[in-house]
């Protein structure tokens, strides 16, 4: 790989890892209670799957990427590189697909199953949660393109007309 597409593809990945640790602290540390007829009941990451699935993929997302960069240095991983971009994206897009999923429910509850929305008594958590989808979003978004350019890259010889 050409010396200027590594830096270019090192700088998106280094804005991806800022977006996945972003994510990854938000997620966690978003906890609110609220007293409810008496009742209190605590909203935190931990009670949802799809919210430790958000933290978990972009946890693994960030450790990839790390190594990612580490190993780009070596002119021999990069094929592996890109095998394994595909998989990070997927794992990004997913996982942030999930969390969004849950998070609407949250906000705007579920009139047919008569789930109601819990946002107006947690705020604390559903701000946390909030930032923590658009830094996930953000880092889907950024490895989507580092993936489009690791596809370039690998692609460009073959579509190389030989005179």
């Amino acid at each position: 790989m050409a010396k200027s597409n590594n830096i270019f593809t090192n700088t998106l990945r280094l804005l991806a890892l800022a977006a996945t640790v972003v994510a990854v602290v938000f997620m966690v540390t978003s906890h609110d209670s609220a007293q409810v007829l008496n009742l209190t009941f605590t909203a935190k990451y931990s009670n949802t799957p799809a919210f430790k699935y958000l933290v978990i993929g972009e946890a693994i997302a960030g450790g990839y990427i790390v190594i990612s960069i580490l190993l780009s240095f070596k002119g021999l991983f990069w094929r592996l590189i890109v095998i394994l971009d595909m998989v990070t994206t997927v794992l990004l897009t997913s996982s942030i697909s999930a969390a969004l999923a849950i998070a609407q429910v949250g906000k705007k509850g579920n009139t047919h199953a008569g789930w109601l929305p819990i946002c107006g008594q947690v705020p604390d958590f559903c701000d946390n949660v909030t930032v923590a989808l658009i830094a996930g979003f953000a880092a889907a978004i950024i490895y989507f393109v580092l993936l489009l350019c690791s596809l370039y890259v690998v692609l460009s010889p073959i579509f190389v007309a030989t005179p």
